[in-house]
């Protein structure tokens, strides 16, 4: 088991580079992983029953406990980035899938890649992850709406599928993982140390099918231009996440927390909606951005990690979650 947990760690400090290499050999030789476009839902499910895993009774009492900050940064989260994701393809004048793709990746929650930049940069980590597990929870709901406002226009969006469909691969897993961590904690131990790789595989096997099945697209005229848009996207939420809570008095541990939770999305989970309910061009947004943010947040994270909070208070600590997506 040493061995598979040294595995999952090495991956994880990589795991910006490892999608990159596999985005390259799936883009060359794309028959070695279209076998896994079928099981994309299927991985993501279980990345989502490896979130339940790590999840506590703790981390949902946080919410109660101080609602207020709670709520600040799930609001934050579902207005600035589908916002800045809409005018974004307005700026850049976007085609429609590639659009969609786009604000799909910003109505998305937060991903657990942000639970651990949040730790690493010394920010409030149980406030992140409640503001994580919170958007999460009610993405079935948010994501569809939002999605239906903001890029209406360019496709018919259907609701009513996307909202089950969050259910059945976001929703259901995370409970059936949070209920196998309650009862059966200890004896389901040895597995829990499993998940980061389990999880940091299954989203390079998610990125790599998406470069092959667009292999021929990817460098078109119409996608080159989504690297300016993802990385704006990204640094944006960041910066609009960060100045959103100073505005509202949050001291610096809660505000790093937020601008990671804000700035960084599940974007598997876009990269799957995507795939299943439009085209394969919508889901190269999340491929993107997926790589993108988990190099500007490592870069984010260690550059505060070195500096003390205006505040002169220490963060809490807290478990660093598994999935990086």
């Amino acid at each position: 088991m040493r061995w598979v947990v040294s595995a999952g760690h090495f991956l994880g400090r990589y795991f910006a580079l490892f999608v990159l290499a596999a985005a390259v050999v799936s883009y060359f030789q794309p028959g070695l992983i279209t076998w896994v476009l079928p099981y994309v839902s299927y991985l993501l499910g279980i990345i989502m029953f490896g979130m339940g895993m790590t999840l506590k009774r703790s981390d949902f009492a946080a919410v109660f406990k101080r609602p207020k900050d709670v709520i600040v940064g799930v609001c934050a989260h579902y207005l600035i980035m589908p916002l800045v994701a809409f005018g974004l393809c307005y700026i850049f004048q976007l085609p429609g899938p590639v659009a969609v793709g786009v604000i799909l990746v910003g109505c998305c929650p937060s991903g657990t890649a942000s639970n651990v930049m949040c730790y690493l940069a010394k920010g409030d980590v149980a406030l992140g992850v409640s503001i994580g597990a919170v958007s999460t929870f009610i993405a079935p709901v948010m994501l569809p709406l939002l999605l239906w406002l903001l890029a209406g226009r360019w496709v018919s969006i259907p609701a009513a599928s996307l909202f089950l469909s969050v259910v059945e691969i976001v929703i259901i897993p995370i409970v059936l993982g949070v209920l196998v961590n309650t009862f059966f904690g200890n004896k389901v131990q040895q597995v829990t140390k499993a998940l980061p790789l389990v999880s940091t595989v299954s989203i390079i096997l998610i990125a790599g099918g998406v470069v092959a099945a667009n292999n021929t697209r990817l460098f078109a005229v119409g996608t080159l231009v989504l690297i300016p848009v993802i990385i704006l996207h990204n640094l944006l939420g960041f910066g609009l996440g960060f100045l959103f809570s100073r505005l509202l008095g949050m001291n610096h541990a809660k505000s790093r927390a937020i601008t990671f939770e804000v700035g960084m999305q599940n974007s598997a989970l876009g990269v799957t909606l995507a795939m299943a309910f439009f085209t394969p061009v919508a889901a190269i947004p999340g491929t993107l951005f997926s790589v993108w943010h988990n190099m500007s947040g490592s870069l984010l994270a260690s550059w505060w990690a070195g500096k003390k909070t205006a505040d002169g208070k220490k963060s809490a600590v807290h478990t660093t979650p598994t999935a990086a997506n």
